[in-house]
């Protein structure tokens, strides 16, 4: 096992007393939000590499991607229906099938 120096064990003992601020919390609300986006518009529209070239059809490309993920997110919130994906994990997944 190796120690950290003073210095690093303090700025990080420092950093994570800072998480407990509610300015802190505010700030970190508001990027969870906009990863949360990013992430559901590559995951469902598959944004992340355009398919067309020049730059016209690029933007017309994330406008409908976007459009996409508007509808998507009301749809969810019109029929009550969360929107993350809930994780299974391996040992789970093993279970249910034999159980099945």
């Amino acid at each position: 096992m190796t120690l950290r120096p003073r210095h690093l064990h303090e700025a990080l003992h420092d950093a994570r007393a800072e998480q407990h601020t509610d300015a802190w919390k505010q700030t970190y609300r508001a990027r969870a939000g906009i990863e949360g986006t990013i992430h559901q518009a590559t995951a469902t529209t598959g944004i992340h590499q355009a398919r067309y070239v020049g730059l016209g059809k690029v933007d017309l490309e994330h406008a409908f991607a976007a459009t996409a993920v508007n509808l998507i997110r009301l749809h969810a919130w019109w029929t009550g229906t969360p929107i993350q994906r809930t994780r299974t994990t391996r040992l789970s997944r093993l279970d249910l099938t034999l159980a099945a």
